[in-house]
């Protein structure tokens, strides 16, 4: 299982360059436009990897059927079903930005091979699915919507359960939020807010904040109709209560520093998150210090909760 999560990065190095390039006065305020609407294209922009080369079910030897399922604006959306006939849970799996469901291809057969049905499946514009109006966490949420409900569908006496990798874990608080058929949540490595993950990114390059952050989040508004304020899953983190949530993050994360995982869990209702901290863990690796390891936690968080 891959990370799955910015794997290119929200910036390139490049950006540092161009600005660098812009000396001052109106050049620079040209460059730094020009800069903030190539950032804005590196979260929200259409990218498919070339050769699209993925591995399915088949290479785990998990029995897996293919299925599509659509969103509300139409778009088409590709997934793996991992049954369990007898199971009580179906498990709803969301990867990260700019990847797909193959990345899931550890936890999503552990799950199955612990009993659970899973339901693995590809946001809009990557892997299987059809292209759509993508971002950040924004778009993305209809998707997730009608991943439940297509698992509802199927199982609708199964209690639901969500597991998300970074965006997929944003997604899943923004959606679980108002979702009540949701009966639990695994976050990994999830972020509070967008404004602070891509101020987050910038500071990495070594770019000034001012005025780039306001100048990006310009031009997503322009370009791909939302603003960074319109993903904050520190906003809606409390609504998920009562229902159990454990939240994992690495205190390494270069990506999504872990400062985030501690505001959304003090941001959290009552009772708290059960939060897991991994030690020396970068983005999303709390998985690939031990994976039987990580599935056994996940397993018994689910069996003493859901």
């Amino acid at each position: 299982m891959r990370p799955g999560l910015l794997r290119s990065g929200l910036f390139r190095p490049g950006l540092a360059g161009l600005l660098a390039a812009g000396g001052t006065g109106a050049g620079l305020a040209a460059v730094a436009g020009a800069a903030a609407a190539v950032a804005a294209g590196k979260i929200s922009g259409p990218q498919r990897p070339w050769p699209d080369y993925r591995f399915s079910p088949f290479e785990v030897g998990a029995d897996s059927e293919d299925v599509t399922f659509a969103a509300a604006d139409g778009t088409r959306l590709a997934g793996w079903w991992l049954d369990r006939p007898d199971s009580e849970r179906v498990i709803i799996v969301s990867h990260g930005h700019r990847g797909n469901k193959a990345d899931m291809l550890g936890i999503g057969p552990g799950l199955w091979r612990a009993g659970n049905t899973v339901l693995l499946f590809d946001f809009r514009g990557n892997g299987d699915s059809e292209d759509g109006p993508q971002s950040l966490a924004h778009y993305e949420q209809a998707d997730l919507r009608a991943a439940i409900a297509y698992a509802a569908s199927r199982r609708p006496d199964a209690t639901l359960v969500l597991v998300g990798f970074s965006m997929g874990a944003a997604v899943s608080v923004l959606v679980g939020a108002d979702e009540p058929r949701v009966g639990a949540f695994v976050l990994d490595s999830p972020f509070a807010d967008m404004r602070g993950v891509v101020a987050h990114a910038i500071s990495r390059l070594r770019l000034p904040p001012f005025p780039m952050l306001q100048l990006t989040d310009r031009a997503t508004r322009l370009r791909y109709g939302y603003r960074f304020h319109d993903v904050a899953p520190i906003e809606r983190i409390a609504d998920l209560a009562p229902r159990p949530v454990l939240l994992m993050h690495g205190d390494q994360d270069r990506i999504i520093p872990v400062e985030h995982a501690h505001r959304l869990y003090a941001a959290a209702g009552l009772p708290k998150p059960t939060l897991h901290i991994f030690a020396g863990a970068d983005h999303c690796g709390g998985y690939f210090q031990d994976r039987a390891a990580y599935i056994e936690r996940v397993v018994d968080f689910l069996d003493r909760n859901a």
